[in-house]
């Protein structure tokens, strides 16, 4: 009887019942009958996934049992209708899972579901072909990079940006055959010395200035940091140290760094031209398809549904690419060294480091007693204000509201110091006169006003009393003044304050579950007006500026950086020329798009016009280097510091705590160019002093914030302890404490210059 209790007993786990070989083992059939009939009655089965970008790992899910849900169909509904019906709840299941994720998210990360994505095309192959040709005659295109052959150019075109050099003539019998397609372009201009930069001794104490009009050569430095090739992070930061003599005389590399010289300077171009011959790595693209006896020029694009394609595109003429050497001054008019960024609402912390970190590593000249250097161009720094939420309109005083509000405000009023009236500029910020002041939109925008907030197709309708007020306008630019004498007045269409935290009346991100996204997709169209409107480089109001910017300035072409992982573009660094043929093509292009300047939809409509060669897809390592680990990429080998989330720069984590203090801004991502830390508009970067401490000559501003700080003590009765302090400095905390000491006069910027008062 015992034996036969145990010959139907309920079979042992599995994972107890195996031999040394991994394999399950039974008593008997009966036993493992129903050892597989308890695992098909369960309603979920694990399932393994492998885990992107780590291959010593797998992910484990539980998924609905498939046989558990087909035999619960068939027993309650039949074989007809019972997987008719599963697949219908799956269906509302899903529809459910996407309306609670689009009603209860936050609202900075809403998205919308897309199944498959449309062409954005609107020109055609000879508009494409064009744009390329005017880029590259303008030397917007220092690249050797391929053309794609998709563009359909049937000859090399001449680069003015490029050396020239000498192709071997191609033997008759190995001549491609008629209609080649041309993927490269032929260098005609000036030559290039590449440059080791260093510190001469005894000089070594800090890192020397890049050379002024040197430039960066990007195929070099997308050869040792392209994500898409397994380039670690922390490899690339340390070619650009080397590259840019940033070690100061701690270079611990032994030998030639040869294929690290990435900053090169341009020079008269030698006496012989490129012979015309085409070279064999031309790509042969496929005859164009002939209908009716009558080819189709636009074969192979796929043009955007329900659009016709656009008349050629007025381009104007070619722009001249001269070297730094032979300009008849040392600034470029046609490339004008601007950093832009937007601003919304009251002044803060954040636009005050981004505006410190600019003094403290751009080449400014603030060091000497006269006028810079005459061999320099200082580059200038412009904020653009918005001074209301981003749907409504300034009003006809909003220019002098806003220079008051500055003069009030601890944080900006600093800048308006006459020492740095030349170099930091406040603009006010119109949306009507901007959009205006773009040819290829102002006649048609108007149409749009709809979806003006359009960001991913994500569109955020404004009332008609708001749109219609973007038919007014106050048109008004100003250098820095600070002769205004009127009351400061608020912006804002709407003073009503149960309703300021609305969407539509927020001036910035107060916390992450206000987030202000009206002004996130203003930005969003904000910085393609500006570079198109003015040239230069737009930066995002979260970055910190880490080295001088001299050799990016040389470089003439267009770029953003990479989307971390993704082959797409973030646009917080964003470099345009003005009046280029590339911004035309964006702006025509979102016009037919409704206005979508998304970061993510840029990269559609440059890829599907192959375009994406003329707005360079830089590596995220120059702009943002924590970006990867904080997705958990390259963690194997994380960068210094090692962040794996962005709040970790505002809270460092107590195990890696001492870091900041000890390493100081030297320790921090030392060779990138900045360092974007996302948001977090609501953590301050010092909270034991949330205030400006710029010295003596700036006392009542800091005393100010310092009472607004610390509400609690009488100002009079304030006493600086250390005690007082946080003991583990924060990297926030750390840049902030550097960049101020260097306006206050006691250290130097990172160049070893002094700021003597």
């Amino acid at each position: 009887m015992a034996s036969s209790l145990n010959y139907f007993s309920i079979p042992q786990r599995a994972d107890k019942a195996r031999l040394t070989n991994s394999l399950p083992t039974y008593s008997s059939a009966v036993q493992e009958k129903m050892h597989r009939h308890t695992r098909s009655l369960s309603w979920t089965v694990p399932v393994s996934v492998p885990i992107p970008g780590v291959r010593t790992r797998r992910l484990r899910l539980f998924m609905p049992n498939p046989i558990r849900m087909q035999q619960l169909g068939l027993s309650r509904f039949g074989r007809r209708r019972g997987p008719l019906i599963l697949c219908l709840l799956l269906i509302a299941s899903l529809c459910t899972f996407f309306s609670f994720a689009r009603r209860f998210g936050p609202e900075e990360k809403q998205w919308t579901p897309n199944f498959g994505e449309s062409s954005t095309l609107v020109f055609g192959r000879e508009d494409i072909q064009r744009i390329w040709k005017w880029e590259i005659a303008s030397g917007h295109y220092p690249s050797k990079r391929e053309i794609p052959e998709q563009v359909g150019l049937t000859a090399p075109p001449l680069n003015p940006a490029l050396p020239p050099r000498k192709v071997p003539t191609i033997p008759s019998r190995f001549r491609p055959p008629p209609g080649p397609v041309a993927t490269t372009t032929r260098g005609d201009g000036p030559r290039r010395v590449y440059l080791d930069v260093h510190s001469q001794p005894p000089n070594v104490a800090y890192p020397p200035r890049p050379v002024p009009g040197s430039v960066a050569d990007l195929d070099i430095i997308m050869e040792q940091c392209d994500f898409s090739q397994n380039k670690y992070v922390r490899d690339c930061l340390e070619v650009l140290r080397l590259g840019a003599g940033l070690d100061n005389g701690n270079r611990l590399r032994r030998g030639k760094i040869d294929e690290w010289k990435y900053i090169f300077t341009e020079q008269d171009r030698e006496n012989f031209t490129e012979p015309a011959q085409i070279s064999l790595a031309n790509v042969i693209a496929p005859r164009p398809v002939e209908s009716a006896g009558i080819q189709d020029p636009n074969a192979g694009l796929a043009k955007k549904r329900g659009v016709e394609w656009e008349p050629p595109l007025p381009l104007r003429p070619t722009l001249q690419h001269i070297p730094y050497s032979s300009l008849p001054s040392h600034c470029d008019p046609e490339n004008p060294r601007l950093f832009h960024m937007f601003w919304t609402g009251p002044f803060t912390d954040k636009p005050y480091l981004a505006l410190l970190s600019f003094l403290f590593t751009q080449n400014l000249g603030l060091h000497l007693k006269e006028d810079p250097e005459p061999n320099v161009c200082r580059p200038e720094f412009w904020l653009w204000i918005n001074p209301g939420p981003a749907a409504s309109v300034p009003n006809p005083s909003a220019l002098t509201d806003m220079y008051e509000q500055l003069k009030t405000n601890p944080w900006a009023a600093p800048f308006l110091h006459p020492r740095f009236k030349d170099v930091i500029k406040f603009k006010l910020w119109n949306t009507t006169d901007q959009l205006d002041g773009i040819p290829e939109l102002k006649d048609e925008w108007r149409e749009l006003k709809e979806t003006l907030f359009n960001s991913g197709g994500h569109i955020i309708n404004v009332p008609a009393e708001r749109s219609k007020s973007a038919e007014v306008s106050a048109t008004v630019e100003s250098d820095n003044s600070t002769d205004t004498a009127a009351a400061p007045k608020l912006s804002s269409t709407s003073g009503d304050k149960s309703d300021e935290d609305d969407m539509l009346n927020r001036t910035g991100s107060k916390s992450s579950s206000s987030y202000d996204r009206l002004s996130v997709i203003l930005s969003d169209m904000a910085r393609f007006v500006l570079c198109h409107r003015f040239g230069g480089i737009y930066l995002d109001a979260d970055t910190i500026f880490l080295r001088d910017w001299e050799e990016l300035w040389g470089w003439k072409g267009s770029f953003a950086y990479r989307w971390s992982r993704l082959e797409k573009y973030n646009t917080a660094v964003l470099r345009m020329n003005k009046n280029s043929a590339l911004g035309s093509f964006l702006f025509r292009t979102a016009l037919k798009n409704g206005l979508d300047f998304h970061p993510m939809t840029v990269s559609r409509y440059t890829k599907d016009a192959h375009l994406e060669g003329l707005l360079l897809r830089l590596p995220d390592a120059l702009f943002d280097s924590a970006w990867l680990n904080t997705e958990a990429f390259q963690r194997e080998r994380p960068p210094q510091p090692y962040f794996t989330e962005f709040a970790d720069f505002f809270n460092t984590p107590t195990q890696n705590s001492a870091a900041p203090h000890a390493l100081g801004f030297e320790g921090f991502f030392r060779g990138a160019y900045s360092y974007h830390f996302h948001n977090f508009w609501w953590k301050p970067f010092d909270s034991s002093r949330n205030w400006p401490d710029l010295g003596p000559k700036f006392s009542a501003g800091e005393k100010a914030a310092r009472a607004a700080a610390i509400p609690d003590v009488e100002p009079e009765e304030w006493v600086d302890r250390v005690v007082d302090d946080k003991r583990d400095l924060d990297w926030a905390t750390v840049l902030k404490r550097t960049f101020e000491a260097y306006i206050r006069g006691e250290r130097p910027n990172m160049y070893g210059e002094w700021l003597q008062w």
